[in-house]
C-alpha cells in the first residue's frame, strides 16, 4: 500500500508543529475568530458537508471568507473578484488561513495534510457527471493541500483531475513534503487567491437548481 504512512506522518507533523509554533496558533485562534466578528458581526466559521474517501460525507469546517448566506446571492463556487468575499476573507484567502479549521478533520481521520481538494457534494456531483472519470480523485483521503491546490493556478476542472490523479498514482512520503513545504511558502507569501476563480466551473452550464 504506497499510502501507508499518510496517517502516522499526519498525526506526526500536527503534532509537532502544535508544540513548537503553539504561540502562533494560540494567536492565529484568536485573531481570526475577532477579527471576523468585528467585520460584520456574523458567525465565524462555515460548516459544509463534503465528500471525502470513497465518497463518504463528511462536515468540514472553515474560517468565513463571504458575507452571510453568500450561497444564496451566487454561485456555488468563488467567481473573479467575487464581491461577496468579506475584507478579513480576501486576506484569509491569499493564506489559506481560512483552512486553519480543517485541522480538526485531519485529527479525526476525514482528511489528510496532503491529497485531493474536498469539494461541496453539489460541485463534486456535477463535475462527476460532466467530466469522465472524476470520481477517481476520491478513491483517498482529501488532503488540506495537495498537487492541484498548488500548481492549479487557475482552478481549472479538467486540470484539477489530472493533478489529482498523478498525486494518487505517484505519492510517496517525499511528495508530501515537498508539497507542504510550497504550500507554507505560499501562506507566508500570501499566494494562495492570486487565481481567477473557477474557471471551469464558467464553462459548465449546471442542471436547473442544481447548485444552490
Amino acid at each position: 500500500m504506497r499510502g501507508f504512512y499518510k496517517r502516522p506522518f499526519d498525526v506526526l507533523v500536527l503534532v509537532t508543529a502544535h508544540l513548537l509554533l503553539a504561540p502562533v496558533f494560540l494567536f492565529l485562534w484568536i485573531v481570526i475568530p475577532l477579527a471576523i466578528w468585528l467585520e460584520d458581526r456574523g458567525p465565524v466559521f462555515y460548516r459544509q458537508q463534503r465528500p471525502g474517501k470513497n465518497g463518504k460525507i463528511f462536515n468540514v469546517l472553515k474560517f468565513r471568507t463571504m458575507i452571510v448566506n453568500a450561497d444564496k446571492v451566487g454561485p456555488a463556487w468563488t467567481t473573479q473578484k467575487d464581491p461577496r468575499i468579506t475584507k478579513i476573507g480576501s486576506l484569509l484567502r491569499r493564506t489559506a488561513l481560512d483552512e486553519l479549521p480543517g485541522v480538526l478533520s485531519i485529527w479525526k481521520g476525514d482528511m489528510s495534510l496532503v491529497g485531493p481538494r474536498a469539494l461541496p457534494v453539489k460541485e463534486q456531483a456535477l463535475l462527476e457527471s460532466t467530466i469522465p472519470g472524476f470520481a477517481d480523485r476520491l478513491i483517498v483521503r482529501p488532503g488540506l493541500t495537495g498537487m492541484a491546490q498548488v500548481y492549479n493556478h487557475d482552478d481549472e476542472a479538467h486540470a484539477k483531475l489530472k493533478f489529482d490523479v498523478d498525486y494518487i498514482h505517484n505519492m510517496s512520503l517525499f511528495l508530501d513534503i515537498k508539497l507542504i513545504v510550497l504550500s507554507v511558502r505560499n501562506t507566508t507569501m500570501g499566494r494562495w487567491d492570486a487565481r481567477g476563480g473557477k474557471s471551469g466551473m464558467n464553462q459548465i452550464d449546471p442542471p436547473p437548481s442544481s447548485l444552490t
